[in-house]
Order: structure tokens, then C-alpha cells, then sequence
């Protein structure tokens, strides 16, 4: 199943309205998070000058103030869809839903237990310039059903669209999953809880930006929150102790944006160490083809003299910067020196490729084999917060404890128990990424390996007709001044 949540991104005002905007778009496209960058694509615009080119589209309407763009997010079932496949159901989404009206970037995150994407789209429309609305209900009447029909066209579950009345012959664990929804709601509830803390002055305040993120708060004995999507109120203690009312009190007195950037900077800082003693050696030398690839990089480096607001003009320059600077990163990685290198380096790494293929291969068919235990043990850990309220003595989970039990004589007959088949299944599931990275890895190697090969062969190609040409000039010249004069 995937679930879709829609954030807004307002003005930050203070000179940089596209502030927030900005540090989203960044967010989205780590690339710790998107597969190094291969998981990002974009809508009428260039993923990498995205926020450029909207804040554009706003000054062309005269449009740069008040809500300055929209964030969804579409969360996955652990283990239900691979990477690719989430990719392309996001990039489905995005034509579907926004069509090629709005300027849009998207990414998918694999980076998390179940994979979720990122859309990220401009409040201005960059035809007609009338700014996108979110009604109350979209997410009932559009965004869901959407992402449900997506999920039935690749064959995944989908999530019922209800008024959330609990029905009577539903069944306890289907409704509980719908209900809570805690793979998709806890992450993103603890960072907006964060946000506002970080920017409330007092505690009447943290409760009004919490309603302006579109959340519904119930004050009673104990705070409860409820996003769009969600049925059920979920309480801010469930989150941990520095989430409880008396700790979030203290933590707007205490914690600013000073102290959070001050302590991001300082676990993002490098840190250098003094060796007493130690060997030191040479700086390396480029090779011939080092620098050949070094001299482009420096001459396209010379855009970064223009002024950065207008960037987007030069957009073709700039992608051929980041060109040459991957070319140049593989051969200093690689450490080749000629064109036999280059070759030989590249059979290689189209070996490792096959071999990381295989390899994947090979994991999946292992972990096929125990895919029965696995869908054992997944209906017990539905099943794992009744078996505890029945274990203290609460009656009414009578049937969902023998449904318990059964399970784990099903698992004890194969010679398993219940927190091997967790382990055996986290083994897989943690080989299998390391595996896809690893193929990442080779694949965008292999890529620019052969694409500078090409290039090297075009160069080649245009040489030899130049000489070609400047022959046939000099030949015909020749027979010219032969030629008696009449």
C-alpha cells in the first residue's frame, strides 16, 4: 500500500521568502537518499536549478510572495515495491496529478526501511500564473484515490478511503494498520512537531503553527495530534519523553535556531587530525588525459563569474560543467592514463556488473525460499500488540491469541522461532542494499567510462576529416596551377 501526505511551504519572509522552498528541494535531493542522484527527475524544469527557474516563473506573474510551494509524500509498505518501481509509480503521479502546468521536482528515497518519494511543486502556475489551491477534501476526493488506482495498476494494496467509523465485521489488524498507520505518520509528525518548536515563542503559539501545517490538536489530560490523512488523534507522548507537553514547554524556552544550526554545523564539520609522525609523500601529477579533462572542467568553470540569479540562462554550459567534472573524478579515481587503460578499465567494470547481477540473482532466489516463513512472521507482528494485551490479562483479544499461537506452531514446526525469521529476513533485506548499491556504483562508473570513450572516438572521427579535407583542398589546388592557361 502507499499512503500520500501533502505539505505546505510558506513565506519565510525576512528577504528570503523562497527560503523554505529552497532547503526542501535540497532535502529531497540528497544523494545519500536518492541512489547518489539516480532517483531525481523533473517537470519543466532542471532538477539541479529548480528552485532558480520557480522563483522565475514567480517574478514573471510578480508572484514571489505568500505560499511559495507544495511538498507530498507517498510512503511505501516495507518491502512491498523495489526502488525502481516506486520511482516510476512517483513520476506516474506527478504527470497525473500536476500534467505540465507547474513546475515540479521529484525523487525516491531508499535510504529507509520502506521506500517513500518526495514531490516537490511550485505554487505558480507557468502558463497561466494563477497560484495552485489545496482544498479541504483534495486528499479524499484526488490525491489518494490516485495513488490507490497506481498501486492497483503494479499489483500492491491499496488503503480504504472512509469516514473512519470502525466497521463491525472488519477485521482487527486491517483496521489498526489503516488506523495508525505508523510506518508512513511517526517520522514526519516528530520533525513538524520539531519545526514548531524550534519556531514558537511560547506555548499557545507552538499549538497554532502545529494547526497551520494543516494538523488537528485535541487538548485534554494529554495533547493529541491528528494529520491529514490519519483517522485517529495520536498522542504527542507516544513519541518519546521529549515530546510530552512539560518537555515541549521547556524546549521553546531553551532550544533556537541558533543552537540547532550551532550543533548541526559541528557534527557536519570536518575535523582534522595531527600526526607527530608520519610519512608524507608527493602531490600526484595529472596525466596528459587528466588534464586534457582538467582544462574543460577550468575553462566551464568560468560561468561561475556570471551572476548566480541568472543561471538558468546558461543552463546548457552548466550541464556540461558537471560533464566534465565526472569525467575528470572517474580518471583521477581510476588513476588512467591512456586510452588502453581506459578500455581495460572498463571491461572490468562491465565484469563486475555481471558478476553484481548474478550476485543479486542469486540473494533473491535465497531469499524466496524462506518468503513463507517471512509472511508468517509479518501476520504475528500484527498480531504481537493484542498477544500482549491478551498476556495481561484482557479477554477480548481471545481469538487473535489463538490466531497467535497457531502461527507459532506453523513456525516451530519448520524449526524457527518467531525473532529468527525477524533476523533471517533483516540479513536479506540488508544484503540486498548493499548489493544495489554496489551496482550503483558500477553501473554509473561503466557510464561515464564509455561515454568518454565515445567522445574520444568522435574527436578522433573529426581529426581525420579535417585532414581528409585539407588534402583534398591542397590536391585540387595542385591540379589548378597544372591546368595550362587558354
Amino acid at each position: 500500500m502507499a499512503i500520500t501526505k501533502i505539505l505546505t511551504l510558506k513565506d519565510c519572509g525576512c528577504g528570503y521568502s523562497g527560503k523554505h522552498l529552497k532547503r526542501s528541494i535540497d532535502y529531497i535531493m540528497a544523494d545519500a537518499k536518492t541512489g547518489l542522484g539516480h532517483y531525481v527527475a523533473g517537470v519543466n524544469c532542471q532538477p539541479d536549478y529548480a528552485y532558480e527557474q520557480m522563483y522565475a516563473t514567480k517574478q514573471k506573474f510578480g508572484k514571489t510572495d505568500k505560499r511559495q510551494g507544495y511538498h507530498l509524500i507517498i510512503s511505501f509498505a516495507e518491502e512491498e515495491v523495489d526502488p525502481e518501481t516506486a520511482f516510476e509509480i512517483i513520476g506516474k503521479f506527478v504527470e497525473r496529478y500536476l500534467g505540465t502546468e507547474y513546475e515540479a521536482v521529484y525523487a525516491m528515497h531508499d535510504n529507509t526501511a520502506h521506500v517513500h518519494g518526495h514531490i516537490i511543486f511550485n505554487s505558480v502556475n507557468c502558463f497561466t500564473g494563477k497560484k495552485y489551491r489545496y482544498e479541504k477534501g483534495d486528499w479524499a476526493k484526488s490525491m489518494q484515490p490516485l495513488t490507490n488506482q497506481l498501486c492497483e495498476e503494479y499489483g500492491l494494496s491499496t488503503i480504504t478511503i472512509e469516514s473512519g467509523r470502525r466497521d463491525a465485521n472488519e477485521h482487527y489488524k486491517d483496521w489498526n494498520d489503516f488506523r495508525d498507520g505508523k510506518f508512513v505518520w511517526a517520522d514526519m509528525i516528530k520533525r513538524d512537531i520539531d519545526a514548531c518548536v524550534l519556531q514558537a515563542y511560547d506555548y499557545d503559539n507552538f499549538i497554532s503553527l502545529m494547526e497551520q501545517k494543516g494538523y488537528e490538536v485535541k487538548q485534554n489530560k494529554y495533547v493529541a495530534v491528528k494529520p491529514p490523512g490519519m483517522t485517529r488523534f495520536r498522542r504527542l507522548k507516544s513519541f518519546g519523553e521529549n515530546y510530552c507537553e512539560d518537555a515541549i514547554r521547556n524546549r521553546i524556552v531553551t532550544e533556537s535556531i541558533k543552537d540547532y544550526q550551532r550543533e548541526h554545523s559541528r557534527r557536519m564539520q570536518p575535523r582534522i587530525v595531527k600526526v607527530k609522525y608520519g610519512k608524507r609523500y608527493r602531490r600526484a601529477k595529472l596525466t596528459p588525459m587528466q588534464k586534457k579533462y582538467f582544462a574543460k572542467l577550468y575553462r566551464a568553470g568560468r560561468l561561475k563569474k556570471r551572476p548566480y540569479s541568472q543561471a538558468w540562462k546558461y543552463r546548457d554550459e552548466i550541464k556540461k560543467m558537471h560533464h566534465y567534472h565526472s569525467q575528470y573524478m572517474f580518471l583521477s579515481k581510476h588513476q588512467i592514463s591512456s586510452l588502453e587503460d581506459l578500455v581495460t578499465r572498463c571491461d572490468e567494470l562491465e565484469e563486475q556488473r555481471k558478476f553484481i547481477s548474478k550476485e543479486r540473482s542469486k540473494c533473491y532466489k535465497e531469499r524466496a525460499k524462506f518468503n513463507h516463513l517471512f509472511q508468517i512472521a509479518e501476520e504475528m507482528g500484527k498480531l504481537m500488540p493484542a498477544e500482549n494485551s491478551y498476556n495481561k490479562g484482557d479477554s477480548f483479544f481471545e481469538e487473535e491469541h489463538l490466531s497467535y499461537q497457531e502461527l507459532q506452531e506453523q513456525l516451530a514446526k519448520e524449526g524457527y522461532t518467531y525473532e529468527e525469521v525477524v533476523n533471517l529476513k533483516e540479513y536479506y533485506r540488508s544484503k540486498a542494499a548493499t548489493i544495489r548499491e554496489q551496482g550503483q556504483l558500477v553501473a554509473k562508473d561503466l557510464s561515464i567510462g564509455k561515454g568518454i570513450i565515445a567522445e574520444m572516438k568522435q574527436e578522433v572521427d573529426e581529426r581525420l576529416n579535417q585532414k581528409q579535407q585539407i588534402k583534398e583542398k591542397q590536391v585540387n589546388k595542385e591540379l589548378e596551377v597544372k591546368q595550362p592557361k587558354r
